[in-house]
């Protein structure tokens, strides 16, 4: 794939104008307080994986409207009496939590990991999942993009949206963690899940969008044939006269507006050469995260010039592991 953006000295500067809701924030208000009424930590069990140096949870919390999403909780064995910082980590677009073995980084560094179930998802790829969407919606294209889409109040990213920011009330919650400390990641669609609970949590220590997807939202869908984005192409085609609903509901999860809110430092990247997640879609979030903010805090970009959709992976991953321990040490 060769370079299709913005060259890198424009992406740097790149700060479109918004197309906020005026009611995005009493939506989101609304909504998480519908979520908090229920008790956050529905189930914990010990789990034998066969691993002796972590120690893993089988976690089920209530998300969206209470309905339960599961989550391993994965921590260096024999560390249960210390308060640990913790990393809430969200999948990529048709993925799931797969096996808790699969993802061992985070508690081999010294953190409680949480790793987020992604409702209805874990079929694409990966080694599956157990969580179902519970809320119907109307027709839609394959995937989840296009679910409910035409509704604010029926959009699947709605509901998968507050699930990202009980995952984080489900990781306070929890023995042994330090609550002040917790930071979250993912990579794709986990990126995005990542932007919209920095600006929907309080106190998060820190933020790293790897690669962020549902960000500047029209302007991938103008850009590129890619997928996820591809789906909403599909369903419009289709749906000729929804365009107007569609984008408006978009409006509400779209990752630049939900990162303007946050306030915890933040650790971006973004690959040059990515169709499926283009560069100035990333470069928009970034370049507006916090900005609502008294003071904009620490924030960092990774870039990766000559990749595509996989971004830094390994490179990333040592990046943010030295990152993160300076913050929370």
């Amino acid at each position: 794939m060769a370079l299709f953006d913005l060259p890198l000295p424009e992406l740097e500067r790149y700060l479109p104008e918004l197309d906020e809701p005026a009611d995005l924030d009493d939506f989101w208000s609304r909504t998480l307080t519908q979520a908090r009424r229920h008790d956050v930590v529905i189930d914990a069990r010990p789990q034998d994986t066969g691993l002796r140096l972590v120690e893993t949870t089988d976690v089920t919390f209530a998300g969206f409207d209470g309905q339960p999403v599961k989550a391993w909780v994965t921590r260096p064995a024999g560390s249960q009496g210390d308060a640990l910082p913790a990393v809430v980590e969200y999948i990529g677009y048709g993925g799931g939590r797969g096996f808790a073995h699969e993802r061992l980084a985070w508690a081999a560094a010294g953190f409680v990991h949480l790793v987020m179930d992604s409702r209805g998802q874990g079929s694409t790829w990966g080694s599956g999942a157990h969580t179902p969407d519970e809320a119907g919606s109307g027709p839609a294209a394959p995937g989840v993009m296009t679910r409910g889409v035409e509704d604010p109040e029926r959009y699947y990213y709605r509901r998968i949206m507050t699930d990202a920011v009980r995952a984080v009330d489900a990781v306070r919650a929890l023995p042994g963690v330090d609550p002040a400390r917790v930071a979250v990641t993912g990579g794709s669609q986990g990126g995005g899940l990542a932007l919209a609970a920095a600006g929907l949590s309080d106190g998060l220590v820190a933020v790293m969008p790897d690669v962020p997807f549902l960000c500047h939202i029209r302007r991938a869908v103008d850009i590129t044939d890619g997928f996820p984005y591809g789906e909403l192409v599909q369903y419009l085609a289709v749906h000729r006269g929804s365009t107007e609903r569609v984008f408006r509901t978009l409006s509400y999860v779209d990752g630049v507006h939900l990162a303007r809110r946050a306030t915890a430092p933040a650790l971006f990247s973004v690959a040059l050469r990515d169709d499926i997640c283009p560069p100035s879609t990333v470069f928009a979030a970034y370049n507006h995260y916090a900005g609502l903010a008294a003071q904009r805090p620490r924030t960092e970009i990774e870039v990766y010039e000559f990749n595509r959709h996989e971004g830094g992976q390994g490179f990333q991953l040592d990046r943010q592991l030295r990152w993160l321990r300076d913050l929370v040490d």
